[in-house]
């Protein structure tokens, strides 16, 4: 099987050691892992913020460099969502790219999804590895837009990792993207009932799917003075690079 991955931009400027663990898994799935060394960005930030013209030429060049492959495999919820979700509204008003679209997007799958769905992996890497409970943030892109809920906690059980539930693991943590530049206050007060939450589990670690919210959340305790709480990409826990 051979599988394309999409690092991301968040993941290749800020952690690139969260590919890192997402190859360790793919490749314990025994696929064929490729990087195309020329991908950069799936165009969300362009999508969101209405440059139609910049996105879908990211979108354009996206297609051109992964169609080719079985699968793609992206970690993060908002890139895999925008991917899915928005490029067939960019390619709406031409019929050969919506067509190589709808043939591709089957094949895309946020990380999580694709090691539970479409591999069933047993073995995980990382299983035993993991000192101490967890609690899980669902990501909005992943859990809205591609579904992506049951299968981390899935793969969580998998390996070994006890997982305490916080109050509204579903609600957004106030990133969001360009809101959080927007909107700074509003932004402040969800991440601070986000941090709160995951401070009230017990847990001593909080995991998820997106670098956006990683980051957002790992800031905000920070600045609030809890340098304790570790925040984790779900690959890495998988992993066992942790």
């Amino acid at each position: 099987m051979r599988v394309g991955l999409f690092v991301t931009c968040l993941v290749d400027a800020m952690r690139p050691e969260i590919g890192f663990s997402v190859l360790k898994l793919l490749e314990a799935a025994g696929c064929e892992v490729v990087v195309p060394d020329t991908q950069t960005c799936c165009g969300q930030p362009g999508y969101s913020s209405g440059d139609r013209k910049a996105a879908r030429a990211l979108a354009e060049k996206f297609v051109r460099e992964f169609e080719g492959f079985d699968y793609v495999v992206i970690p993060s919820g908002s890139c895999g969502g925008n991917v899915k979700t928005h490029y067939a509204d960019l390619f709406a008003d031409d019929a050969a790219w919506a067509e190589r679209m709808a043939r591709l997007a089957p094949r895309v799958y946020e990380l999580t999804d694709f090691l539970h769905t479409v591999i069933n992996l047993q073995a995980l890497p990382g299983a035993g590895k993991c000192d101490g409970p967890v609690t899980y943030h669902d990501s909005c892109c992943g859990l809205r837009e591609l579904g992506v809920q049951r299968q981390p906690r899935a793969l969580l059980a998998r390996a070994g990792v006890e997982v305490k539930e916080m109050t509204d693991s579903r609600q957004c943590c106030g990133f969001g993207g360009t809101f959080a530049v927007k909107y700074g206050d509003i932004s402040t007060a969800i991440v601070d009932e986000k941090c709160a939450n995951i401070r009230a589990s017990g847990a001593s670690a909080v995991v998820l799917g997106d670098l956006g919210c990683m980051l957002n959340i790992e800031g905000r305790l920070r600045r609030n003075g809890d340098d304790k709480t570790r925040v984790l990409h779900v690959a890495q826990v998988l992993a066992g690079d942790i």
